[in-house]
């Protein structure tokens, strides 16, 4: 279930004592001066915080330092990072066993990817540069350039979706790779920076938020986060170790309406429900 402050948190009881002060004044107000509603300050929308339910836990390798995940059409593939162990990868999913792999050049750090149509596309850290490969062989078709770092990416079935590390989400344009704008991802308290891995879902982009347990639900319009998901603890505490990285890594499965989740040097990937 949603975890929601309610008005009586007192963590909002300035506020509501700021309204009133605003309210008293107007009272006093000679007529004809009296402000309009709409001048009133309004309270900042409450924004959800879910909790999350493993349904299953599949293996996952320890040596992959995840920076991208993707399930499509029954198969998972998953990018790793740094320099000179950057890869692209096919996994099985119940296994966890390496079904294909191709090796990035030592001087490209491996970052987030996305399958559009029968292409993958993947993206690379600093080196301003993204890779296109054939979905079934890893052929490599193609690349392409890009004035940020890139950190995460996605797509929304017309318009590839990136991030590089700031509050801002790009569209590109699949076929050109050109930027057809941006957005400021935004909260209450001011602009989410740190957006890394990103994945579309029911209209939503989910971004790991890095050096945290959180993912944020992110209307990619206007750029608003709609919620938090708190995955605090998802990792049990023994199996951390001191090579053991941050949550990082989101799949969907649109099939069949499945989650899934792991992080940096994981040794397991999590399919959970949202709660």
């Amino acid at each position: 279930m949603n975890n929601y402050r309610t008005p009586f948190n007192m963590d909002i009881m300035p506020r509501v004592i700021a309204i009133s002060m605003v309210m008293l004044a107007c009272s006093n107000s000679p007529k004809g001066d009296e402000p309009k509603a709409n001048q009133v300050p309004a309270l900042p929308q409450i924004v959800p915080i879910h909790s999350f339910r493993v349904l299953r836990t599949f293996a996952h390798d320890p040596r992959a330092f995840t920076q991208g995940l993707v399930f499509d059409h029954g198969e998972l593939f998953e990018s790793t990072g740094l320099y000179g162990a950057s890869s692209l990868r096919r996994v099985d999913l119940e296994s966890g066993d390496l079904l294909r792999l191709r090796a990035l050049p030592d001087s490209l750090f491996g970052e987030g990817i996305t399958i559009w149509k029968k292409h993958i596309v993947q993206i690379t850290w600093r080196e301003h540069t993204g890779l296109v490969y054939d979905r079934e062989s890893f052929d490599l078709l193609k690349s392409f350039e890009y004035e940020t770092e890139g950190w995460g990416i996605t797509h929304d079935g017309k318009r590839l979706i990136m991030s590089d590390g700031t509050a801002t989400l790009y569209f590109i344009d699949p076929k050109s790779f050109s930027q057809l704008g941006s957005v400021i991802v935004h909260d209450a308290d001011g602009q989410v920076t740190l957006l890394n891995e990103l994945e579309y879902i029911k209209g939503e982009v989910f971004a790991n938020i890095l050096q945290s347990d959180r993912i944020a639900r992110i209307d990619p319009n206007s750029g608003k986060v709609l919620g938090w998901i708190d995955l605090t603890g998802i990792l049990p505490q023994d199996l951390r170790t001191n090579t053991t990285g941050v949550l990082n890594g989101i799949a969907y499965d649109n099939k069949e309406d499945r989650v899934f989740v792991t992080g940096k040097n994981w040794p397991q990937l999590f399919e959970i429900e949202i709660r």
